[in-house]
């Protein structure tokens, strides 16, 4: 009885290692996931930054220009 009682101390530990083991494994692909995509958020975020500074130039240029009605119509007219 003592030694069945051990069996399933030691597979209950041997079954919790592997768990820890997988979690681990998992933590550490998230970890990188997590990492690459905040690069990747970093650059997206320069770009925006890059785009809007350039966006803005092109309104001040157009806002010294006069506006021309013919230019607001949508192409399908």
């Amino acid at each position: 009885m003592a030694a069945h009682n051990q069996d399933d101390l030691m597979q209950r530990i041997a079954d919790l290692e592997s768990q820890l083991t997988f979690q681990e494994d998992t933590i550490e692909t998230l970890n990188q996931l997590v990492t690459q995509q905040a690069h990747e958020l970093q650059i997206l975020q320069r770009k925006m930054q890059v785009l809007g500074e350039k966006f803005q130039q092109i309104n001040d240029r157009q806002g010294d220009m006069p506006n021309n009605p013919a230019d607001d119509v949508p192409p399908h007219y």
